[in-house]
């Protein structure tokens, strides 16, 4: 069984037992969060799409981790107009596992 939800403006296709870093949730770590946001559900040939949403439908996870990604290198460059500029990066992540889908 495997859902697609939306969390943190961006899709996810999911099932359980799964671990999967998603955007910045506010949330301790060891805690079950519960995502209502699901957009499609499948089970083999049997399929459950919502429009956009399906009503009744959750997923479980556990949050494992809350840590930063690896470091962006921004750098930007005019040629011959002695303009330079670098930067970086990281973003905040939250690392989840799924626990169960109901639907």
């Amino acid at each position: 069984m495997y859902a697609v939800i939306k969390t943190g403006g961006k899709q996810y296709r999911v099932s359980a037992g799964d671990k999967l870093k998603i955007e910045k949730l506010e949330a301790e770590i060891g805690s079950e969060i519960t995502f209502d946001q699901v957009l499609m559900v499948g089970d083999g040939a049997d399929i459950k799409m919502g429009a956009p949403m399906l009503r009744g439908a959750t997923v479980t996870a556990t949050v494992l981790n809350q840590a930063r990604g690896d470091k962006i290198r921004i750098f930007k460059m005019r040629r011959r107009k002695h303009y330079r500029k670098s930067q970086g990066h990281r973003q905040y992540f939250t690392e989840v596992q799924i626990g169960g889908i109901t639907a």
